[in-house]
């Protein structure tokens, strides 16, 4: 397989490095983040990269024993880019100073203002006079390290941009990859053509060497696939039937918790449209007997998550000879599952991705997908030729509408549910706003009210309707629907679906955990 230019990423425990590697690959750079106490001088010598990026982190360079970056990344050769904490280990670990102190901290919105020199990674920078950035440090660079020297200023950090370009050292102390530094990726930019990447990290060409890796790894034995019908594990279920064809057998669980006519959909789709070899496991009845009287969302997706390794396992033995198990594994979900021992992050959540199956039924593992970003995942299933309609679908989370329905799950509560949604996204496809929101869905609340509809008194359920924007996936930020839309909205609800007679908008922001209701 042919080897990309690599960049790395040292990683220090700040919550937007993902944000990083996104940025780079938007320039078809290929990187990979490393949490910085696994990378030593054997690392950095095999991993060979073009460039470095040092990541922030929470902790402070004046604590002992805090993290630190290799010793031999300084007569490495290669471009290296500090970033906040990045910045602060580069100036201390180099000869400079860093200090704690009160009236230097900057967190939030700033600006910065050039020196009277150029830099090259600041090329496009500064036509106005200054450049908005996003700061969040407490501690405070106090004296460079020799050989650099100061290219940018903000009220609270007189050392905001430095560099030794004889070196090819760059360090800032703000963050480039959030979207609250507007011109961060023309930085991002800078530095990798300085650095002398090529670009060459393309979906066509992903295309092809996934395609031959999974040739190379599963040689003529037969691989099973869960099918979800998202799109994480489509991709990854269309890219292994293009390579290995009829070797491969999909598995749909339909736990009877899915939108309304998606189970037809997806066995339509990749059954009638692909040809492949798809297991459509209608366990509704399993599922929803098993969830019956449980109220608690933790239970709920327990119970879920348990029986869907059964009903998976139990399809999945009768296909003789297979000996791989295929999962939409993503790059988030690789990074995100590792816990830095004794650094500064702990795991953010364990994925159904990495691990469960495989170690239960005792099969390797094939994860196409586990370089990938989301986007990138979409950008892969366009190249293979998946409708845009499919690739731009909202997430759609695991345990399906029963994290949409608080309080115990009936059959009368999910079909009322499956109908209001299907007009709500009706409703948004109509208007023109599907491509504009990240994720929209109604939610059946636990309550029931009082509702007067024509002549009759009423007691049914009330809906919450719930649509969130977001350009990184860290955050959501609600969608700001006109009045007209919502009221055309709430009406089609109540007149067309039995049972509810009181709707809601959320206009509440949400952190990424918290954007599905349960």
């Amino acid at each position: 397989m042919t080897q990309h230019d690599r960049l790395l990423i040292i990683d220090f425990g700040s919550q937007v490095t993902q944000l990083i590697a996104r940025r780079l690959r938007e320039l078809n750079v290929y990187c990979e983040i490393h949490p910085y106490n696994k990378v030593d001088d054997a690392f950095l010598n095999s991993f060979e990269p073009k460039a470095v990026i040092l990541s922030g982190g929470p902790d402070s360079v004046t604590r002992a024993g805090s993290p630190r970056a290799p010793e031999a990344l300084w007569s490495f050769g290669v471009p290296v880019l500090g970033i906040c904490y990045g910045q602060q280990t580069m100036m201390q670990q180099l000869g400079g100073l860093v200090e704690h102190g009160h009236g230097t901290a900057e967190f939030g919105r700033a600006f910065v203002t050039p020196t009277k020199d150029s830099l090259s990674i600041l090329d496009g920078w500064f036509a106005d006079g200054r450049e908005q950035v996003w700061m969040s440090h407490g501690d405070h660079v106090s004296k460079i390290a020799p050989g650099f020297q100061v290219y940018g200023t903000s009220p609270n950090a007189p050392f905001a941009v430095t560099a030794d370009p004889a070196r090819h050292f760059y360090a800032v102390q703000f963050h480039p990859e959030v979207h609250h530094t507007p011109k961060g990726a023309k930085l991002y930019e800078n530095f990798v053509k300085l650095a002398g990447f090529t670009g060459d990290w393309t979906m066509g060409l992903y295309r092809e060497q996934a395609i031959a890796a999974i040739r190379a790894q599963v040689g003529d034995k037969k691989v099973i696939c869960a099918l979800s019908g998202g799109v994480d594990s489509s991709v990854t279920a269309i890219l292994i039937h293009e390579a290995i064809g009829e070797q491969l057998t999909c598995v749909f669980v339909d736990h009877g918790l899915l939108r309304l006519g998606e189970a037809e959909q997806v066995v339509a789709m990749f059954r009638d449209n692909y040809n492949l070899n798809l297991i459509h496991a209608d366990e509704s009845d399993l599922f929803l007997g098993k969830l019956q009287g449980v109220s608690d969302p933790e239970t709920k997706r327990k119970i879920i998550g348990g029986l869907f390794i059964d009903v998976f396992q139990k399809y999945a033995n009768g296909i003789e000879g297979a000996e791989f198990l295929a999962q939409g594994t993503l790059y988030p979900d690789v990074i995100e599952s590792v816990s830095f021992s004794g650094g500064p992050s702990v795991t953010i959540k364990s994925h159904h991705n990495v691990g469960g199956l495989p170690a239960k039924m005792g099969l390797k593992l094939v994860e196409p997908l586990r370089e990938l970003f989301k986007d990138e995942v979409r950008a892969l299933g366009r190249e293979l030729g998946l409708p845009a309609s499919f690739i731009g679908r909202h997430p759609f989370p695991g345990p399906g509408l029963a994290i949409r329905c608080p309080g115990e799950i009936t059959t009368e509560k999910l079909d009322i549910l499956r109908q209001a949604d299907a007009v709500y996204i009706d409703q948004i496809r109509k208007h023109g706003l599907y491509d504009e929101i990240w994720q929209a869905f109604a939610a059946i609340l636990p309550m029931k009210t009082v509702g007067v509809m024509g002549d009759g008194r009423t007691y049914d359920y009330a809906l919450a309707l719930r649509a969130v924007t977001s350009v990184d996936g860290m955050t959501a930020d609600t969608y700001p629907f006109s009045h007209d839309f919502l009221g055309e909205t709430m009406t089609r609800i109540i007149n067309e679906v039995k049972g509810v007679n009181r709707v809601f908008y959320d206009i509440t922001s949400k952190p990424p955990g918290t954007i599905e209701l349960e």
